[in-house]
């Protein structure tokens, strides 16, 4: 079913509009999600373009350490 559909999310999100094209499911607009997350240290960067992909330059000294990358602004 093509067209444009407002769905209830499950959590405390306002509704989204998502887009059905050939029963593929996009949203329209990106809303943002709250998230908790427990660490040492955080750093904010911006990616930079490598090749066909993007990359964050860490501290040498977080090698071998576990990271969580959120992304916190719109896509361009």
């Amino acid at each position: 079913m093509e067209g444009s559909y407002i769905i209830n999310v499950p959590d405390k999100r306002p509704k989204r509009i998502i887009k059905v094209v050939n029963d593929v499911v996009e949203p329209v607009e990106e809303l943002p999600s709250e998230l908790k997350v427990t660490g040492f240290e955080m750093i904010e960067r911006e990616v930079k373009q490598s090749g066909n992909t993007g990359r964050v330059y860490l501290p040498k000294n977080w090698i071998g350490s576990t990271v969580k990358i959120i992304r916190v602004s719109k896509r361009k």
